[in-house]
């Protein structure tokens, strides 16, 4: 769950700044990424825990109204549900922090019950939100079940070397990049020096968002750079997973990776003109209606 606290700006270490409106809105990176999937056109099941509190009650019933598969959701007693405290200033730019509470409890062996569904899966998508372990072990069962598999690393931490290799997707913003690479992001050419580092570790493909400047990918299915589309900022939370989910449905289908990116950007961009998490991922009849210029 997402508590979400909407100031002038962002505060600076050690200050109390006084902020205008507070939220709680359905949230979480991997229900985010689940639900965006869902509403672009994706058939999608979760594995995942919750605490018995009455968040996670709120965040099933969520997931439940978008149609996804939740056989593999747990409830988790004595343990809260995952939250996030999101500052949003102003301009739309934001800071979290996330307590994984329930999530951290997700084990392989929930992943081992969900085996025959990831072996089913046009696409298996993960990110950090969970434990490594619980994370290595779905894309080992993808990896040798020729489920493509789309990682984004956050919150970022270093991967394993083995485990690049099993990766068709690496999907990361400009923070992620340098942390995995310690090659400072600042731009569309840095961009590319992490994009081409982080194949060199044995990624297939790796997508580097770059926010407003665009997206950089580079890999087996080819490199380019695609523009950001212009828009008016209002909220950034959820901008990456709307992105993610949108990439991923599209990839899945059997789309190129440039409309694949395109389909992902068109999907952000609407939703930082939006406020909150799922609250502002469109639906794929949106897109279809509305047409976004490039910057």
């Amino acid at each position: 769950m997402d508590l979400v606290v909407h100031a002038p700006r962002l505060p600076s270490r050690g200050e109390t700044l006084l902020g205008d409106r507070f939220e709680t809105v359905n949230g979480g990176k991997g229900a985010n990424q689940a639900v965006a999937a869902a509403r672009l056109g994706g058939q999608v099941a979760m594995v995942g825990c919750v605490g018995t509190d009455g968040f996670g009650t709120a965040l099933c019933n969520a997931l439940d109204r978008e149609r996804i598969d939740l056989a593999h959701v747990h409830l988790i007693d004595g343990h809260a549900s995952g939250i996030a405290a999101i500052t949003v200033s102003s301009d739309g730019a934001n800071s979290i922090v996330v307590a994984p509470g329930a999530n951290a409890q997700l084990s392989t062996a929930h992943v081992d019950a969900a085996a025959d569904l990831i072996a089913r899966a046009d696409m298996l998508v993960c990110q950090l939100e969970v434990p490594l372990a619980t994370v290595e072990r779905a894309i080992g069962i993808a990896a040798r079940n020729g489920t493509p598999v789309r990682l984004n690393p956050a919150p970022a931490q270093p991967l394993p070397d083995a485990l690049y290799r099993k990766i068709d997707y690496l999907l990361v913003n400009e923070t992620e990049a340098a942390m995995l690479t310690d090659i400072p992001v600042n731009g569309v050419p840095c961009a590319r020096f992490t994009a081409d580092a982080l194949l060199g570790q044995g990624a297939h493909n790796v997508l580097v968002t770059l926010g407003v400047q665009g997206v950089i990918w580079a890999g087996e299915l080819g490199s380019g750079h695609m523009a950001a589309t212009s828009v008016r900022v209002v909220d950034t939370t959820a901008a990456g997973d709307a992105f993610a989910g949108g990439f991923a449905v599209e990839r899945a289908s059997g789309a190129s990776m440039q409309q694949s990116i395109a389909f992902g950007q068109r999907a952000a961009a609407v939703s930082v003109t939006r406020s909150g998490a799922q609250t502002s991922i469109p639906f794929r009849a949106e897109l279809e209606e509305q047409s976004v210029s490039p910057a």
